[in-house]
């Protein structure tokens, strides 16, 4: 029993074979996949999958590299679709200043509308933060009070993971804990609390160990759960259910 948090199998690179990437998850014990939008185009193909595979349910939003293209018109359109009952989550929503694909101000300023779409309609949100810890880190402790949510293939510091936890936001974890230049996430994974613990793809980016530089898929998140498990020092089968729960729980799924 493992769920996916966090996957982009809309994207173009399944398109050959993006059947067989789901049974595949399937023969590895992935019961569930949220898959997750990044442009209003992706969001609308995350809805599509979801209403057409039982196992799989859609998060709407509007990256920060899109930021720059957001409309008002947009934010009402997250809004309907949110009434959808596959629509878990918006996401995934936030700041990158690696890339900078959108200036920052407009980055900040499409964050906090889509924050306000997930307090509107009482919805978890799903954070990219790449680069901008301290600015995100502000605008949720403004913004974000007593709205659910995670930061996907957390990044950070475990000061950062402590100070999310005390929000009650969850930590999600991706490949790069299997990496060996994984620096200081497998502390973080041995400190965060086994309830406030995610486990996730990215795919198809992010692929772990020993896949590293191919596609990466949902079937891998087997790897990424074992890795974490582990570290911990806990069964897998533990972990597993206890991760999947946690999805469960933040996401709303029966």
């Amino acid at each position: 029993m493992l769920f996916d948090s966090h996957a982009h199998i809309d994207d173009e690179k399944f398109d050959i074979d993006r059947e067989e990437v789901i049974q595949r998850a399937i023969d590895n014990g992935v019961t569930g996949i949220i898959n997750v939008g990044a442009s209003m185009e992706s969001s609308a193909r995350s809805i599509a999958l979801a209403e057409k595979y039982e196992g799989i349910y859609a998060a709407v939003g509007i990256h920060p590299h899109d930021a720059k293209d957001a409309l008002d018109t947009d934010y009402e359109q997250l809004v309907r679709w949110t009434a959808l009952d596959k629509v878990v989550a918006i996401g995934e929503i936030g700041l990158d200043y690696y890339y900078d694909f959108s200036p920052r101000e407009v980055q900040r300023s499409v964050f906090i509308h889509q924050l306000d779409v997930a307090r509107q309609t009482n919805i978890p949100f799903i954070i990219h933060d790449r680069d901008a810890h301290g600015d995100l880190l502000e605008i949720l402790k403004k913004e974000a009070k007593g709205l659910k949510g995670v930061l996907h293939c957390f990044s950070g510091s475990l000061e950062m993971a402590n100070e999310v936890i005390k929000m009650g936001l969850y930590i999600s974890i991706a490949g790069p804990v299997t990496f060996k230049n994984a620096a200081k996430l497998p502390e973080i994974v041995t400190k965060v609390p086994l309830e406030y613990l995610l486990v996730e793809t990215d795919s198809p980016y992010l692929t772990p160990q020993p896949y590293r530089g191919k596609r990466n898929e949902p079937a891998y998140v087997k790897l990424v759960a074992e890795q974490v498990a582990n570290l911990r020092g806990i069964e897998m089968d533990v972990l597993a259910k206890a991760t999947s729960e946690n999805v469960k729980e933040l996401f709303g799924i029966s």
